[in-house]
């Protein structure tokens, strides 16, 4: 039995699990990634700890960085005698799922500040937003570098074989 599949298969398969699995860490970075305090007065920000900014980039990074390996090294699986359909699964799963989790996590993040205008200051976790926009750029770059990493042992193999045995 033949497990070729075509070219067609694996990017499909790469944009719709890219697209679920960036949906899923969308909510694990809205649970993980921790708030920046905010103090709001009358409705608007007056002050903020800027500390958290970081960590919730980081945060998403890190989770960027485990999907676009183990996504990479699945659809490699599928298809490992023609690495350029696998670049191409990869880099769309990448970039669709990076955009799904920032879109998910951002909008359960988010927090209204309008609705907060009242006398008193109020001190609230702020909402959760992705500062650092090349960290979207994650998830596809992995999934590049693996598959490099693919085609460079597959060449260093071929090379091996092509070697003359000496006596």
């Amino acid at each position: 039995m033949s497990t070729t599949r075509k070219a067609s298969a694996v990017i499909l398969a790469g944009v719709i699990f890219g697209a679920l699995i960036g949906l899923a860490l969308g909510v694990i970075w809205w649970r993980l990634a921790p708030r920046v305090q905010v103090v709001v007065e009358s409705g608007q920000f007056v002050d903020f700890q800027p500390k958290g900014f970081l960590a919730s980039d980081v945060t998403f990074a890190f989770l960027a960085l485990v999907a676009g390996l183990l996504m990479t090294i699945g659809l490699a699986t599928m298809r490992r005698e023609h690495l350029v359909s696998v670049l191409v699964a990869a880099v769309l799963s990448g970039a669709i799922g990076s955009l799904a989790m920032w879109w998910v996590g951002h909008s359960l993040g988010g927090v209204e500040i309008e609705g907060l205008a009242g006398t008193q200051d109020q001190v609230i976790d702020g909402p959760l937003v992705l500062h650092m926009s090349a960290m979207l750029f994650v998830w596809p770059i992995v999934a590049a570098a693996v598959v490099t990493v693919l085609a460079l042992g597959d060449w260093l193999s071929g090379l091996r074989k092509q070697e003359p045995t000496s006596a």
